[in-house]
């Protein structure tokens, strides 16, 4: 597709504003370093940036609330619906900060999680480090019993071994426990007998059933993912229960959703009972705006790129659909190497993540290179221009020494910079160490952190057979508009919009996702034998399952229903995805399976393979409800007036290697249709775009920021040649 010039971008784009229920709607994502508030309500939107309070969350989300609440005017009674996304299951598997946790196994079976893949992910590392499981093996349990892969018992539960694990239970302080029996995605009964006889033993332990959390085959992710739900399960339950007990005691009585790592909403009790499914919340509400503003302004490829405190996320979005994926992976040991982390088989938006966040810590390493992340400073201590006690350089300390941020407005003026702690920080952590002077230092850490982004999503791009080439960049988050002109310019794109709101973008997102639920169930099926009335009992067995948690979290809307089963050649390792039809299946749909698996198998490799079977191995089936519309917000700048700086900063200029006057303007005193030639920067609240040379930004009616580069006059092209 050809991209849209500014005025036709601008007049799709307006097409985002479109009736709606006038009802406060609030969103809370909980990040590294800062929780970031948006609400909106009539044709207003207030937001808000505090710090997040490591020790407890909701303390900080209070704060935010009591913030927003009162710019906006509004009371707790008169909110419709929460909306709340968290990275502190991701936090708490990383850290290592969950329940001390048992595992239930088929005995036999007992180091499964350990064994993993049996593969070397780097092949030629002799001292190679594998992700560490969450649980020890001296808390892995062996029950007897048996069950094959159809799902028939073979040796029956002995349930005098389950007996004996409740003396273990007790003796070890167990805090929650995740159950994993060997083919319990086929027949689950013998998982939930064990689950019964403990909870009559131990009715206030939290327990996991893998064939609840992951019933799907692959013995290893169903049990890693099971742990992982099991160790995150009582710190969320608590945090979450916590939080909406305070929220009601302060008022609200609306309905509280929580963000799901694949783009869906779900409601309070799902989320407590598989906390799993929000281990990447944050940065799907923030895939989830980036695709509304591709659906709404005709934009088919787009690179979204969401930059906060802690982490940066890059995803490829194509005719306004985000990369989605059944599997992902947490607390990698090997910075972007695939089989180095805990694999999660849960429903997620596919992107890739980095530590090169705001509070992203550079040093200098062995071999006197600069290196940014993973290590973030977070909000406690910071970086150092917080003045908190952080005395590491950190991305954010270089923004600030290169003069991209203006110190005396950084998050809406809630946190106060000491630019000089950041000069010093980065001459003592950089400078001294390479001998860089000046602003040198904080330069260099700049450049690496931007070319550590570029790489990631050059990288991502190739593993997914796509190319960036002809994208749009769309910029969210604290971070990602001070940093998105460079990474434009590095990987050759030439429009970026930054959004109003850009600042808490994901929390944006979340006002936009629909309110779904993906179920999923292992069952193989050969087209050759295929049975329909099998096929159809199983997905309304799913269907039931998703309306019930669909329809509890819903308000009113109806929801829409999508299938899909992996399907693969008999014999085969792996899987492809089919669409299957939303109606009742017969004995013909096995060709029209079996036609589309093929067509679905060419598009990928390029040919088919004729003569083999072909089966049905999984089976997924999502219902969502439609998000309600966006309202009519439109933005408070003016229609006409002068284009003028709020004032002069100097900044640093790469060119050369000095400081220099750079204009700075208010983006909420810009006025319509407004355009600045770089360099120059464009402050509001919550973060700074910072537009260089090689880009000119214009302010479109709506208060979208869309930066185009400049191309050269037609003279000093000539003078060029």
């Amino acid at each position: 597709m050809r991209p849209a010039s500014v005025p036709v971008l601008q007049s799709r784009l307006a097409g985002l504003m479109t009736a709606s229920s006038s009802a406060p709607r609030l969103a809370v994502d909980i990040g590294g370093t800062f929780t970031d508030l948006a609400l909106e309500t009539g044709d207003a939107r207030f937001t808000a940036k505090v710090l997040t309070t490591q020790q407890a969350p909701e303390e900080g989300v209070l704060a935010g609330v009591e913030t927003v609440l009162a710019d906006a005017g509004v009371e707790a009674r008169d909110v419709a619906l929460i909306i709340h996304g968290t990275t502190l299951a991701t936090n708490a598997l990383i850290e290592r900060r969950g329940a001390k946790t048992a595992l239930v196994v088929t005995d036999g079976f007992r180091d499964s999680v350990e064994m993993a893949y049996e593969n070397r992910f780097e092949q030629y590392d002799i001292n190679i480090d594998r992700p560490r499981p969450l649980v020890p093996r001296h808390l892995r349990w062996p029950v007897v019993e048996r069950v094959d892969a159809a799902g028939n018992p073979l040796l029956p539960l002995d349930e005098n071994s389950v007996e004996d694990l409740a003396i273990r239970i007790e003796a070890e302080k167990i805090e929650s426990l995740a159950i994993g029996l060997i083919h319990s995605y086929a027949n689950p009964a013998h998982e939930r007998r064990v689950a019964e006889i403990l909870r009559a033993r131990c009715p206030r332990l939290p327990i996991t059933l893998s064939s609840e959390v992951c019933p799907e085959i692959r013995e290893y992710e169903r049990l890693s993912t099971t742990c992982a739900n099991a160790y995150v399960q009582p710190l969320m339950a608590r945090y979450l229960k916590r939080l909406d007990e305070q929220l009601r005691g302060r008022g609200f009585h609306c309905a509280f959703l929580l963000m799901t790592s694949g783009g869906g909403l779900t409601g309070l009790d799902a989320a407590m009972r598989f906390p799993i499914r929000l281990v990447e919340s944050g940065p799907a509400g923030g895939a989830i705006l980036a695709s509304h503003i591709a659906s709404k302004g005709d934009l088919a490829r787009i690179l979204s790129y969401d930059m906060g405190g802690t982490t940066a996320k890059i995803c490829l979005i194509d005719d306004a659909k985000p990369l989605s994926s059944r599997s992902f992976e947490v607390d990698r040991v090997y910075r972007f190497l695939k089989g180095s982390g805990l694999p999660l088989r849960i429903p997620a938006i596919e992107m890739v993540e980095i530590g090169a966040g705001g509070g992203s810590i550079a040093r200098v390493d062995s071999l006197n290179r600069v290196t940014v992340g993973p290590e973030s400073a977070g909000a406690e201590p910071g970086p150092a221009c917080y003045d908190r006690g952080g005395e590491e350089a950190t991305v954010t300390d270089a923004d600030v020494a290169l003069g991209r941020i203006d110190p005396t407005s950084f998050a809406g003026g809630s946190v106060s910079l000491r630019p000089e702690r950041a000069t010093e920080a980065l001459r003592a952590g950089i400078g001294e160490r390479l001998n860089l002077v000046g602003p040198l230092a904080a330069f260099a850490v700049s450049e690496v952190v931007d070319e550590n982004m570029a790489n990631a999503a050059r990288v991502h791009a190739i593993e997914w057979g796509k190319d960036l080439a002809g994208r749009t960049l769309i910029a969210f988050g604290g971070a990602a508009p001070l940093h998105a002109a460079r990474l434009a310019e590095k990987l050759a794109i030439d429009r970026i919009i930054v959004p109003a709101g850009a600042g808490v973008g994901s929390a944006l997102g979340f006002l936009r996702a629909a309110i779904s639920y993906e179920v999923v169930r292992s069952r193989f099926l050969r087209l050759s034998a295929f049975d329909a009335e099998l096929a159809n009992a199983l997905l309304a067995e799913m269907h039931a399952e998703a309306r019930e948690i669909v329809e509890r979290a819903a308000t009113g809307a109806v929801p829409t229903e999508s299938r899909t089963a992996y399907m693969r050649y008999a014999g085969q390792g792996h899987e492809i995805s089919v669409t299957v039809p939303v109606r009742e299946l017969d004995a013909g749909d096995a060709d029209s399976l079996r036609k589309a698996f093929i067509a679905a198998y060419e598009r990928l490799y390029g040919r088919s393979i004729p003569g083999l079977d072909v089966e049905i191995v999984t089976w997924t089936l999502n219902l969502s409800a439609p998000p309600p519309q966006e309202p009519p917000i439109p933005a408070s700048h003016a229609v006409d007036g002068q284009t003028r700086p709020l004032s002069m900063l100097q900044v640093f200029d790469p060119d050369t290697a000095e400081m220099r006057p750079t204009p700075l303007y208010r983006r909420g005193d810009l006025p319509i249709g407004a355009r600045i030639s770089g360099p120059a920067l464009i402050a509001e609240d919550q973060t700074t775009t910072v537009v260089t040379a090689s880009f000119e930004a214009q302010l479109d009616t709506f208060g979208t920021i869309v930066l185009e580069r400049r191309r050269p006059k037609a003279a000093d092209a000539d003078a060029a040649a």
